[in-house]
């Protein structure tokens, strides 16, 4: 355990308890109570189980987005959790509810939203995104919704769940939308997302932008995974044109629990008007009479939602300023770095070979040593097993069509409907220390 995160922990639950014996004198009743002996066994048993886990704390797992939170983050969600709030209503836990405001707050600042907004905290990004399209389908009830071919896989599932009609929009070499292909009489909603969670992808907001508003079409942001980002629009580092145009869209989606060193599970939902919360009006015969205030149950499809998230991202905005060169911004640049640095070595050795430059901070790579895509795929499933076996490295296999293959890649023979390649998400600082290593073991291992 971190020490600061023991200490601050150990220091806040000693205060929490003592405040709870401020009520009077209790303890707890014999039917939850255990024998030491008993517990010990339990524990020791439940030690051995999670040990079965990856390394994802580690910088030698650089496979999925499994992102540790920040010690002082789970931290405090540690010590909201002793007390275990819910906000749904005010009186479930009203300081939590006060402090996930507060953080929305921040985030819609951060976005662009200024002081109009509605939003807030969600169990995933899947249910940010599912809460986004349902009022894509309760804003155009007719109409459909579009999202890129490369969008992730729950745009399309959370359609099926609406019972509405989907449509994927090819993505040209370039990275364009092929607008031309679809109607936008038909289209209600269209899904930009920035940082897709296969390669990292930002799609071209500052292209679709102009044509939504054009054809009255309102605009979703699905930056779950690369919302965060954002904090370096204005290095160069990354391309921040798509960066600069966030405040225009109509809904914007962000994962805490990905690049916001929290624990899962924290997602956010963040809506540009506020008037879309007649849509969330319901009534409850019991839930929201302790305050006249704004209950988050009130603009919420779910009901109880854990108040520790809200606590553990409010504390860590409090130590990690949501700016470039302070707080996240540091952070994301080291990411960011370690990507480009694997990219370098990638593309100046002989074994390895970048599918293509990384938008962010997942690299897409496979080996060179190869003559075809069906080897490529064979080769790149070794060097995956190999790593595993031996627990050198952690990496991910990631799927692609090889007519997308090839187009960059056209000195390999296609023997195949698609290749898998090697894919690594750099989400952790330590990797831009760590990749020379990286880059050598999975050599060694060809």
């Amino acid at each position: 355990m971190d020490p600061q995160a023991q200490k601050s922990l150990k220091t806040g639950l000693r205060s929490l308890n003592e405040w709870i014996n401020s009520y009077g004198a209790w303890k707890p009743d014999e039917t939850l109570q255990f024998s030491d002996e008993k517990a010990a066994k339990v524990f020791d048993r439940l030690t051995q189980r999670l040990k079965g886990n990856y390394p994802f704390e580690h910088p030698v797992y650089a496979g999925q987005m499994l992102k540790p939170p920040h010690p002082l983050s789970w931290a405090a969600y540690a010590m909201a959790m002793s007390i275990n709030p819910n906000n749904h209503a005010l009186d479930g836990g009203p300081p939590s509810s006060e402090m996930e405001k507060e953080a929305i707050a921040e985030l819609a600042d951060f976005f662009g939203y200024g002081d109009t907004y509605l939003g807030h905290l969600t169990a995933s990004g899947t249910i940010a995104n599912l809460e986004a399209l349902w009022i894509a389908r309760e804003s155009h009830p007719d109409k459909k919704i579009a999202f890129s071919d490369q969008s992730h896989y729950t745009h399309e599932r959370m359609c099926s769940v609406l019972r509405v009609e989907g449509i994927k929009v090819p993505v040209s070499e370039d990275g364009y939308f092929d607008l031309d292909a679809i109607d936008p009489d038909q289209i209600g909603t269209m899904v930009v997302t920035l940082g897709t969670t296969g390669l990292g992808e930002v799609e071209p907001l500052d292209q679709v932008l102009p044509w939504a508003r054009e054809h009255g079409i309102r605009i979703h942001i699905d930056a779950a995974y690369g919302g965060f980002f954002r904090t370096l629009m204005n290095s160069d580092l990354i391309d921040g044109t798509s960066w600069q145009f966030m405040q225009e869209a109509d809904s914007i989606v962000v994962d805490p629990h990905k690049h916001g060193l929290q624990p899962y599970g924290c997602g956010c939902v963040l809506f540009k008007d506020p008037s879309v919360g007649k849509f969330y009006k319901h009534d409850s015969p019991y839930t929201y009479f302790t305050s006249e205030d704004l209950h988050l149950g009130e603009i919420s499809l779910e009901c109880s939602r854990a108040g520790a998230a809200a606590v553990a991202l409010w504390t860590t905005l409090q130590l990690f300023p949501l700016k470039e060169k302070e707080g996240f911004g540091p952070i994301l640049t080291k990411c960011r770095k370690a990507a480009l640095k694997m990219y370098e070595l990638t593309n100046s050795g002989s074994k390895l070979k970048a599918f293509k430059k990384p938008e962010l901070d997942i690299l897409g790579y496979f080996p060179a040593t190869a003559y075809s895509t069906s080897e490529i795929s064979s080769l790149s499933k070794q060097i995956f097993d190999r790593g595993m076996n031996d627990h050198s490295y952690y990496l991910s296999l990631y799927r692609i069509p090889t007519k997308t293959f090839t187009r960059l890649h056209p000195e390999f023979k296609a023997d195949s409907e698609n290749v898998t390649i090697l894919r690594s998400v750099f989400m952790k600082p330590e990797h831009e220390g760590f990749v020379s290593d990286l880059y050598k073991n999975i050599e060694n291992r060809l």
